[in-house]
């Protein structure tokens, strides 16, 4: 459903898709430039091209090489043009209190389910196949690292990680508007070495951190180690965290130790906040004093080549500390991240050195070579054209093949889509019931220490559409009408 607060570009679609439906628009006809669109509703080329990719997601456009975009004959497109959108979240109801998390043994379960049981269709993957990654040009880049230099399997190295590497990533962090230095970045064990750090950084056992509701399991596994306890935000499928109801709870919950979110291609839901909310969540974070923890995991994902902006893009305090990772986007079996700590920095660093040292040699070099290259830019193309065709194909399946009431959004990136269930059916007894005919999904109960997702599903496109795909997705289309 779209909203009054939705982001600018998402209005003015629902303009044009309210005069394609009505007809004022027939099939065929030309949609205004990018360029008219810009004039016409006084907003940058950036929004008006995000407009019409929204508009082309749903199937109600297509672009046709130097040519623009036409309007589709909806009688021939996909049936996910007539699937409704996940529900906004009901910002009338305040936050409730915080708790500790005490999801570690359904995440547990849900593991050791999995290996039970043999799998023939994977769901629940947060990563593309590894045909999709530069393995070859990472593979060429370590071999030359070590006919460069033969002794750095044997040689230690720095703690906050190769030079070469933080100079690529400084340089590349440019685009998201940061600006770093490379010695104010430490590379880590992915990023979920980076938030576990951070958040021992700035809180201690028993403290409260606010996330967003529905949000990453694995964040929360990470805060039950640590002893902490979560406030769930409201999160939006569409703009990312309430930062309405942060500023709520903030006020009438003054214990908040840190706020930690993912503000691009927020996993589960693959939402993105809009620029003005991710500055209005950087001022509020700092006028309040509360440390800002940013997950940078997917943003490389979006579908539009212009970079997406960091929150630490605004941070002029230090009060943002941004963890990044690699793994998702370039290399799965190089397990690298990376964080900048602003006024944590010192702290981080010497939290980095106790918890783990610093990471190998090798892996970095490599990457930091790559990541240095055009070879890198040319990649990132690629995916992300290869996860848009990928999501497209599933959700025109799940449109297809799911019972009546399913409700779906497709996000501009990401590999992720957020499905809601019809009738208040439980993803959990889907996960079961899915598992045993050797399909797997992610349930919604993983992502919330409440009940408030238990209709809901994870399911992943990231890897090819293929035949097999679109049997696995019948059959658990099978299993969700036969679910209570």
């Amino acid at each position: 459903m779209d909203t009054p607060t939705a982001p600018l570009y998402v209005r003015i679609a629902r303009h044009y898709r309210a005069a394609i439906r009505a007809g004022t628009l027939a099939p065929g006809d030309a949609m205004p430039s990018v360029r008219a669109l810009t004039r016409l509703h006084q907003v940058s080329l950036s929004t008006a091209l995000q407009a019409c990719r929204h508009l082309e997601v749903e199937g109600l456009l297509e672009a046709r090489p130097r040519s623009g975009y036409f309007v589709l004959d909806l009688a021939k497109t996909p049936r996910r043009s007539s699937i409704q959108p996940v529900d906004e979240p009901d910002l009338r109801r305040a936050p409730g209190a915080a708790q500790y998390v005490g999801i570690h043994d359904r995440v547990s379960n849900y593991v050791a389910m999995s290996e039970r049981y043999p799998v023939r269709v994977d769901f629940s993957s947060t990563y593309a196949a590894p045909e999709a990654y530069p393995g070859d040009d990472l593979q060429r880049a370590a071999i030359r690292a070590l006919r460069r230099d033969p002794g750095l399997l044997v040689r230690p190295i720095g703690p906050n990680g190769d030079a070469g590497l933080r100079a690529a990533l400084a340089r590349r962090a440019l685009d998201a508007g940061m600006q770093l230095a490379p010695d104010q970045i430490v590379v880590t064990q992915g990023c979920i070495e980076a938030l576990n750090i951070a958040l021992r950084a700035v809180a201690q056992p028993g403290d409260t951190i606010a996330v967003e509701s529905p949000t990453y399991y694995g964040l929360l596994q990470v805060l039950e180690s640590l002893g902490l306890r979560a406030l769930e935000i409201p999160t939006s499928p569409s703009t990312g965290i309430s930062v309405d109801a942060l500023d709520l709870a903030l006020q009438t919950q003054p214990g908040i130790k840190a706020v930690a979110v993912v503000p691009n291609l927020q996993n589960p839901l693959s939402c993105t906040m809009p620029d003005a909310a991710k500055a209005r969540l950087v001022a509020l974070c700092d006028e309040y004093a509360v440390p800002l923890i940013e997950d940078d995991t997917y943003s490389s994902f979006h579908a539009d080549d212009a970079p997406l902006k960091a929150l630490k893009s605004w941070d002029q305090t230090g009060n943002v500390i941004h963890c990044a990772s690699l793994r998702k986007t370039l290399a799965p079996g190089m397990r690298l991240g990376w964080m900048t700590g602003g006024r944590w920095q010192a702290r981080i660093e010497m939290l980095k050195y106790a918890q783990s040292r610093a990471n190998e040699a090798l892996s970095q070099i490599a990457m930091g070579e790559f990541i240095a290259s055009s070879a890198h830019d040319r990649h990132l193309v690629r995916l992300r054209r290869l996860l848009q065709r990928q999501r497209e194909q599933m959700a025109d399946a799940i449109a297809a093949h799911f019972p009546a009431g399913t409700r779906l959004s497709v996000p501009d990136g990401s590999m992720l889509l957020w499905v809601e269930l019809p009738g208040q059916r439980s993803s959990q007894a889907v996960f079961e019931a899915a598992l045993a005919q050797g399909i797997r999904i992610a349930p919604g109960t993983l992502f919330s220490n409440s009940r408030r997702f238990e209709h809901f599903m994870r399911i992943s496109c990231g890897t090819p559409f293929t035949p097999e795909t679109d049997a696995g997705l019948k059959q658990l289309a099978a299993i969700v009408r036969s679910a209570d």
